[in-house]
Parts: C-alpha cells; sequence; structure tokens
C-alpha cells in the first residue's frame, strides 16, 4: 500500500488541510494516511478527525496512527513535516521574555530574529533524527517541510542529509491576491513573478495585458499610508525599496533594523506593528481549539474544501505527470538567484511531476533586493553552523549578525542574552561547546 506520512500530526487543523485535500486527488485512492505525533491525545483527534472526512468523501483512504515514528515512515512515498519543538511553553515563552529582559522586542520570533535563532536551534536536531529514520526505512521518499524557521530548516536538510526536501509556505500563493484586495483593485488576469528567500521574497513582477501595474500600485499604496491599516510596514519597505514583499508587516517588522526601535518608540505606533503577536496566538489558539474540538474532532458531518496549500498538488503531480508550478523553498545550486550565496536556502517558482522539482532560475535580484535578503541570510548561515560544529560562538555570531538584534544591543549584552536563552531551554537544545 503506497503512504503518506503526517509528522506532527497533532496539529489538528493542519493535517485537515493538507490530508483533507489528498483526498480529493483520485491518483492518491487506496492511499495510506500514516500520522504521527509525540502528543497521543491530539494524535488520536487527528486520526478520530480525518476518519469522519474519509468516511463521507474518500473510504478508500486508510487512517492509520503510529506514536512510533519509524513505523509511521516506513515505506512512505511522501512525508509531510509540520513539527513545532518546544511548543508555546515553554519555548516559546522563553523566546519572547528572555530577550524583553535586555530591551529586544519581538513580534513573531519564527524565522530570525531570536526567536527564529532558538527555534532553528532546538528544531533541527529533531529534523536530523527524522531524516535518519526516513534514510533508514523509506529513502526514496519526499519530504515536504512546512515547519519554521523555512529557510534554515530546508537548508539544512539539503545541504547534510540525503532526503529530498521541498520547503513550502502559503506567503507567495497569497501576496498579490491580498495586496489588491488591501488597494481595491482587480486581480483577476493578473500575472506575477516572485522570488528572493522565505519570507522574504519579492513581487519581482506584475502585470496585466503585458501592462506593468507598480505605478499604480504605488501610487494607492501611498494615499492608503495616510490611514492606520495592518500592512503599513510593508508599503514603506516597497516605498524605500521598490518592491513589495511576500511575508506579512508583523513578520517583517522584525526582519529589518527599521520599525522596532527602543530610540524611536513612535514608530511602533506610526506602523501600526503588533509586539508580542505570536504569544498572542498561541493562547488564542489554544482557547479557540478548546472552544471547537467537539465540532472538529467528532464530527461525522465534518466538511472540506480543497484549501490553497501546495502540498496535495506537488503530491499529484508526482502521480500523474500533470505539471503543477509552485514556489518552493530549495538550494540556490548552480546561483539560481545569482547575487545570493550558493549554500543559501531560496523561494523561487519551481515545477514539479513525475521526474520530481525543477526550479526557475531568476538571475540577479535587483542589488537593494539582494541586499535585505544577504543580511537573513547571514542569521541564517551561521545558525546551522552552530548545530554543524556545535559552537556556542557561531550562535553568539548569528545572533550579532541579525539585523535587528544588532540594532538595538551592544556585543556584550547579546552573548549574555544567548547564554541565559541556552540555560533557560535546558533539554531542548543539543550541547553547545
Amino acid at each position: 500500500m503506497k503512504k503518506i506520512t503526517f509528522i506532527g500530526a497533532g496539529s489538528t487543523i493542519f493535517a485537515k488541510n493538507i490530508l483533507g485535500d489528498c483526498m480529493f486527488v483520485p491518483v492518491l485512492n487506496g492511499f495510506e494516511f500514516a500520522l504521527h505525533d509525540i502528543d497521543e491525545k491530539r494524535l488520536q483527534e487527528s486520526e478520530q478527525m480525518l476518519k469522519n472526512l474519509s468516511q463521507k468523501y474518500n473510504q478508500s483512504i486508510k487512517i492509520v496512527s503510529y506514536l512510533d515514528r519509524k513505523e509511521a515512515l516506513k515505506g512512505a512515498k511522501y512525508v509531510i513535516n509540520a513539527i513545532q519543538v518546544g511548543g508555546y511553553e515553554p519555548s516559546t515563552v522563553i523566546d519572547f521574555e528572555i530577550p524583553k529582559k535586555y530591551g529586544l522586542k519581538q513580534t513573531i520570533g519564527d524565522t530570525i530574529g531570536i526567536g527564529g535563532l532558538f527555534r532553528t536551534l532546538r528544531t533541527i536536531p529533531v529534523m536530523l533524527d527524522i531524516a535518519k529514520d526516513m534514510e533508514e526505512v523509506c529513502p526514496d521518499a519526499l519530504l515536504l517541510n512546512y515547519t519554521n524557521p523555512m529557510a534554515s530548516l530546508t537548508g539544512f536538510m539539503l545541504r547534510y542529509t540525503n532526503v529530498k526536501t521541498i520547503g513550502l509556505c502559503h506567503s507567495v500563493q497569497v501576496c498579490t491576491k491580498e495586496l489588491f484586495e488591501t488597494l481595491d483593485m482587480d486581480v483577476e488576469g493578473v500575472e506575477e513573478r516572485i522570488a528572493g528567500i522565505n519570507h522574504m521574497a519579492w513581487l519581482l513582477e506584475v502585470k496585466k495585458d503585458g501592462k506593468d501595474l507598480y505605478p499604480e500600485i504605488k501610487k494607492r499604496a501611498k494615499e492608503k499610508q495616510k490611514e492606520k491599516h495592518g500592512d503599513m510596514v510593508r508599503f514603506e519597505l516597497m516605498d524605500k525599496f521598490g518592491y513589495y514583499i511576500t511575508e506579512s508587516s508583523e513578520h517583517n517588522a522584525e526582519y529589518h533594523p527599521y520599525f522596532i526601535k527602543s530610540q524611536y518608540p513612535e514608530l511602533i505606533d506610526r506602523f501600526n506593528i503588533p509586539l508580542d503577536e505570536y504569544p498572542r496566538r498561541c493562547v488564542n489558539q489554544i482557547k479557540e481549539w478548546e472552544d471547537m474540538r467537539e465540532e472538529i474532532v467528532h464530527n461525522a458531518q465534518l466538511s472540506h474544501e480543497r484549501s490553497k496549500e501546495y502540498g496535495s498538488h506537488i503530491i499529484e503531480a508526482m502521480e500523474t505527470n500533470v505539471p503543477f508550478k509552485f514556489g518552493g523553498n530549495v538550494m540556490n545550486t548552480g546561483g539560481l538567484i545569482s547575487n545570493l550565496p550558493e549554500n543559501a536556502c531560496v523561494e523561487v517558482p519551481c515545477v514539479v511531476d513525475r521526474n520530481g522539482i525543477l526550479p526557475t532560475y531568476i538571475g540577479h535580484l535587483p542589488e537593494q533586493l539582494a541586499a535585505l535578503n544577504r543580511t537573513n541570510i547571514n542569521t541564517q548561515l551561521l545558525t546551522i553552523e552552530a548545530i554543524v560544529t556545535g559552537k556556542k560562538e557561531h550562535i553568539y555570531q548569528a545572533a550579532m549578525l541579525d539585523p535587528h538584534t544588532s540594532a538595538e544591543l551592544s556585543m556584550d549584552d547579546i552573548v549574555a542574552m544567548c547564554d541565559e536563552l541556552i540555560e533557560a531551554h535546558g533539554d531542548w537544545l543539543p550541547n553547545f561547546k
């Protein structure tokens, strides 16, 4: 029996999105959907939810839960990764509260910055264990990685394991649509070209019937900035650097040194920046899950429509040999983006069919965009270096090269803060020397 394995299946809503989507792909009829999570209760809830969906939409699918990860992976053709190591408590709380003592504020903390750095340090060892299992029991499987920090984790897997890996985010497919909605523009028939790095890819071209729409976009964005709205950071970056960016303003506020500044506290209000946004979301999601658990888990009439996520479409393309185009995270091998480092993980248009995933050559980004990307790549590469070498000095260097951290703190404070974070995380981190 062919098999799709979902690691981190206790994330019930996300498992519903990805595996629910797969139930609508006829070529996957008869597949086993193997679920694994370290939280047995959440695993059972996801199993029940997916069995209800299968009963309603595709009874040929077999839903099986495994507490043993290697058993879940055995013989898999596709593996979906959606883990969060350390969870909201203790790890996310640590990521936010200790930096605050040093005067360092964050919004999301899952990509770079101090939060992203320490999330990488505690996640890569688990990813490496998954890779070792895959190399042993499903060496030809494709890993679809949805876990953040996307660029660091995917880059590590592609450089230091033999696992075929593609990194998937949903900021690319919603970027242009949401921009046009914000500006009251018609997105029908619009052509786009997007490339860069995850959460900092650029809308390089946006046209309709051959006409460049950027002049109209920038004109409307200027007007929009006169009132408070939820995308003020991205519009400011577009105004100063010339291009719109894929990921949200709350994310990008902490990817750059310009917006969250203790010296200029008025910028928080001016650009409508939601500090501590991710911890707030976590608390709300935990509460909402308690409120909606019965409706999702035990509802035999639970409905599903195929979502905007790429996962099921990639699997379908590989099974049917009908090509599918998507934005994926891959190594910058051969200089796909020629003015970014070859050992960086980049986000570029890709095509997939039975032959596998073929990324698109982009060439040079506008130099100012490549420069902004490189500031984030620096921290990503040094964080990976810390894991590979086991040396604390690379943790310090990764933090010192982070744009937001270095703009706010002295070198001594960065070292002290990192040491405190390492101690607080305890066994969630490997030992560094």
